[in-house]
């Protein structure tokens, strides 16, 4: 195991690959670094999720203007992760969209959580200084809402928690095609420090219950068949109950954060090891596991000197 922080020690630029999944609509994906996804109507153009930086955000402007000349009207972002939204003042006179519940994690937590993220991910994270400061949805909505491009319509959709209070999917009907964010990984790890444990494989088999054609995950190569998306469902589902079915043994055998830890990654190690990120998230996720298995309902926020004495303390 690497005993560098977080994603310190991973600085090699990542092949960015643009696939179409669906008429008119893409994946950017870059070998488990955080996805885009881009929705192509008769009048314009949505992106899922901002990437970190603009300076990242300018890559996949670029790939958009390959395949269309319609401006981009609107942002969706699936949650207030920084690696996910710091980049969205790159996207001119695009509104921001984001559920009521994300609005609320970024007024309480954005700040925390965007010194946090720099400090695990500085790759992601060049250019920082490009950033104008935290992002603000210009438009927010409790549970659901249809944004029309032309005549395509995106149902944005607030299915439940589970990656984050405030997660949100993007359902294109007129071609069974879903954008999951962070609710979904497919052979990358799930980072669940800010996790619901108990509420994230309901609000799964609600996501399978689309039987979507393709799906665009949070992180992973796109799932362009209906095979692929039950299997990255299932492969999600998976990892979520393997880690909190672990982490809650643990403490109902009182043992302490560093024991639950230990006996976690035994249980993980063989099966999910070979995953994209997985031992930068492990800590985070044991520990978020850990406070919710003994009663901690609302996520503990991360700061900067909260990961590192995590971390100091786990993989001592």
């Amino acid at each position: 195991m690497s005993a560098e922080f977080a994603s310190t020690a991973d600085l090699a630029d990542k092949t960015i690959t643009f696939d179409a999944i669906g008429p008119d609509l893409y994946a950017f994906t870059a070998e488990g670094d955080p996805n885009s996804g881009i929705i192509v109507g008769d009048d314009g153009v949505m992106v899922i999720d901002a990437q970190a930086t603009p300076v990242m955000a300018k890559e996949v402007i670029g790939r958009v203007a390959k395949v269309t000349d319609k401006p981009i009207k609107y942002v969706l972002l699936s949650h207030y992760h920084a690696v996910r939204v710091l980049g969205a003042s790159a996207y001119a006179d695009a509104e921001i969209l984001a559920s009521d519940a994300t609005r609320a994690l970024i007024a309480e937590r954005g700040q925390a959580d965007k010194d946090s993220e720099i400090g695990r991910f500085p790759r992601l994270f060049r250019a920082a200084e490009s950033i104008p400061g935290l992002t603000w949805p210009t438009i927010t909505f409790p549970d659901q809402m249809s944004v029309w491009l032309g005549r395509r319509e995106v149902r944005i959709m607030h299915i439940g928690r589970g990656h984050t209070a405030g997660d949100v999917v993007a359902f294109v009907p007129d071609a069974n095609v879903v954008f999951s964010g962070d609710l979904v990984e497919y052979h990358s790890a799930c980072y669940c420090g800010d996790a619901h444990f108990t509420d994230w494989p309901a609000t799964l088999d609600r996501l399978a219950e689309f039987s979507a054609n393709a799906l665009v995950p949070g992180r992973g190569a796109a799932l362009k068949t209906a095979k692929q998306v039950a299997e990255g469902i299932a492969l999600t589902e998976d990892f979520l109950t393997t880690l909190y079915g672990s982490v809650a043994d643990s403490v109902a055998r009182g043992r302490s954060l560093k024991e639950a830890y230990d006996a976690v990654r035994a249980a993980m190690d063989p099966r999910f090891s070979s995953f994209a990120i997985y031992e930068h998230c492990m800590p985070f996720n044991v520990s978020r596991a850990y406070d919710e298995a003994n009663g901690i309902e609302h996520p503990v926020i991360w700061t900067a000197e909260r990961d590192r004495a995590m971390w100091a303390a786990l993989r001592s």
